[in-house]
């Protein structure tokens, strides 16, 4: 997907990579992942086609993926090894590198917005924990009730990764190790941006933070360069600098987004156990969404209107404007 679009605008979104089992998909359950990230495109979409900016587009792609349980952040974040929910999120914007950042928060409704927050309203990138939750009260931002984000699923993975540590046993399940969502985009000015949001691992350690919130890693806009949002094994990607050295290589190697983003996961991340995958867009619009694992919820929307999406290793599916 290198071809320039200089003049158009685009999104690009992932609901995490590390999905469900082909052999365990139900014909209705991929339908509703479809339907959600078309949802979420159609949010994005919606900004940039009205003249909006890359940033307030990001921001409403994501948030349509935190209010969709099916997705790890917001409403589906699965459970720490102590069954709490701790979520972590950023936004970048490739105008002035301008960031903020939250991690180990539950309550605000979108977590994105607090990391938004934190971009616009303090002299500070990153947030954490209670303080974090302080500062979104005083703001304004919208709380839930821990019963809005359970969802049974994130609560029966949490149980059978607990049973199996007992047992001694790996979890080998992709779509329990990683779950992100994310976002970027370049609008009708020439300017990128990135969000990413997250509950994390399933069972992870309380108060550990992966990649999605780490700018540079998990989160990385430039207008120079480009806008990446990674999935993936935070730990991995965050020793990778994975977001940064994509744009690094652009930058300094002369290669193409699409170079840049399959070297840095498939030839640095996947060696080193960093199982995940990105979605990319390029300052001349062209757009990469490499994944090194069993697929990645993702999708991709042009001024044309026509939504885009895929799980597997497979075609981008086309669906017809509303």
């Amino acid at each position: 997907m290198n071809a320039s679009h200089d003049n158009d605008f685009v999104l690009a979104i992932h609901g995490g990579a590390g999905t469900i089992l082909r052999s365990k998909m139900t014909p209705e359950r991929e339908a509703a992942y479809h339907a959600g990230l078309r949802r979420a495109l159609e949010a994005g979409r919606a900004v940039l086609a009205d003249g909006g900016l890359a940033l307030d587009a990001v921001t409403a792609a994501v948030m349509a993926l935190e209010d969709e349980p099916l997705f790890n952040a917001g409403r589906g974040a699965v459970y720490t090894a102590a069954g709490r929910q701790e979520m972590d999120a950023a936004v970048m914007d490739g105008r002035d590198r301008a960031a903020g950042a939250v991690a180990g928060i539950c309550g605000p409704r979108n977590p994105v917005l607090a990391a938004r927050a934190v971009m616009e309203k303090t002299d500070h990138v990153f947030l954490i924990g209670e303080s974090a939750l302080e500062f979104c009260r005083a703001q304004g931002l919208a709380f839930e009730e821990p019963s809005y984000f359970f969802t049974q699923q994130r609560w029966d993975a949490l149980q059978e990764t607990l049973a199996m540590r007992r047992a001694g046993a790996e979890d080998r399940d992709e779509s329990r190790r990683h779950g992100t969502v994310g976002a970027v985009a370049k609008d009708r000015h020439g300017n990128l941006a990135a969000a990413t949001s997250t509950g994390g691992m399933t069972a992870k350690s309380p108060g550990r933070v992966g990649d999605s919130p780490v700018i540079g890693a998990g989160t990385w806009a430039d207008n120079g360069t480009c806008a990446v949002s990674a999935t993936g094994h935070g730990e991995i990607f965050i020793r990778y600098a994975a977001g940064h050295e994509i744009a690094s290589l652009m930058r300094y190697a002369g290669r193409s987004l699409d170079e840049a983003a399959r070297k840095v996961v498939m030839d640095m991340l996947a060696p080193a156990g960093g199982s995940g995958g990105v979605v990319a867009v390029a300052r001349d619009g062209s757009v990469s969404l490499p994944f090194n694992c069993s697929g990645m919820y993702r999708g991709v929307v042009r001024a044309d209107g026509v939504l885009r999406t895929a799980i597997y290793e497979e075609p981008l599916r086309d669906y017809a404007p509303q």
